[in-house]
């Protein structure tokens, strides 16, 4: 059930239905992303299509998934710069650094990117001053917030397990922040790094005498969040995507204000701005969603002063 309502996010005062720039222009644009690309794809196509673009008339969409395989994402991003598309649309960092690797030219618009300056996307948030910008997530903070909702849902909580993604360079602010939040909530935090998905369940399985798992969002949410229930272990991750799956717990940006101002900046930037005259914009709302259906199934009791203060609470 919802909690609260949906605040206005960059030009929420533009999506309003138009004609895209340059009439007669049938733009063409590179999507990347890690693996699956819902909820994203959708918000974004619907996004753009409020903001005037009907793909096939003026917009094209050339669309590459590394399907949960980083090491492939150099190569797919190469392609796309190869295609000399007007842009290329990056989802989370592993696919904006390829992007970046791949072209200095092409604009490239980042959607729901980690902490942008310290993975070396882009020197400064307010100007950029490259080919980049786009939305953060500022995922590192939120992931820090999750160890202390865990220890208010498991006061006794001595020991979390961070679930971190070795290929994404965004693993080490991540991990820092997990870090310095478990040392002022007393709690140990045990680096538990995943090379590839086939990682996941082993990893899981050597879990034993831990008290929660935070799992870096960059990871299959659903395979986490089941591996997660098997394994009757309290989650959190900084993904609503997580707690749809099963997580127990999320505390994270709202994707859709991500994933709609991606797409503005992209309307932006096919209108003929400069991508590094856009400062990176970080999250307009954060969520916090609670999975009180998963609570159920590993004896978990989720305090009151959660449930208050929860915009959402799955049951």
């Amino acid at each position: 059930m919802n909690r609260r309502g949906i605040l206005g996010g960059l030009g929420a005062a533009t999506l309003l239905p138009r004609v895209a720039a340059a009439q007669g222009k049938v733009f063409r644009v590179g999507v990347l992303v890690v693996g699956q690309p819902e909820p994203f794809w959708t918000i974004f196509r619907d996004t753009l299509k409020e903001l005037g673009y009907v793909e096939g008339t003026n917009i094209r969409f050339e669309f590459r998934s590394a399907e949960f395989q980083p090491a492939r994402l150099d190569a797919l991003a190469s392609e796309l710069a190869t295609l000399k598309v007007d842009a290329i649309v990056a989802v989370q960092t592993p696919a904006a650094l390829a992007a970046k690797k791949a072209t200095r030219t092409i604009p490239v618009v980042l959607a729901g990117v980690g902490d942008a300056v310290a993975t070396g996307l882009v020197a400064s948030l307010a100007r950029p001053e490259a080919n980049l910008t786009g939305v953060s997530t500022a995922t590192a903070e939120l992931a820090g917030k999750s160890v202390e909702l865990l220890k208010e849902i498991l006061p006794a909580a001595r020991r979390m397990a961070a679930i971190a993604n070795a290929p994404d360079p965004f693993h080490k602010p991540f991990l820092e922040q997990l870090e310095k939040a478990g040392s002022q909530a007393g709690v140990a935090i045990d680096r538990v790094m995943i090379e590839r998905e086939a990682d996941l369940e082993p990893a899981f399985g050597r879990l034993a005498g831990t008290d929660a798992v935070i799992v870096q969002p960059s990871l299959s949410v659903k395979l986490t969040s089941e591996l997660a229930l098997k394994h009757r272990l309290p989650s959190a991750s900084a993904s609503r995507r997580f707690t749809n799956a099963g997580g127990l717990l999320s505390y994270a940006a709202d994707i859709q204000h991500l994933y709609r101002d991606a797409a503005v900046y992209l309307d932006k930037i096919l209108k003929g701005a400069r991508p590094g005259d856009l400062p990176v914009q970080g999250p307009v709302k954060i969520e916090m969603i609670v999975n009180l259906k998963t609570a159920r199934a590993i004896n978990v009791t989720v305090p009151q002063s959660i449930l208050i203060r929860a915009d959402e609470v799955i049951e």
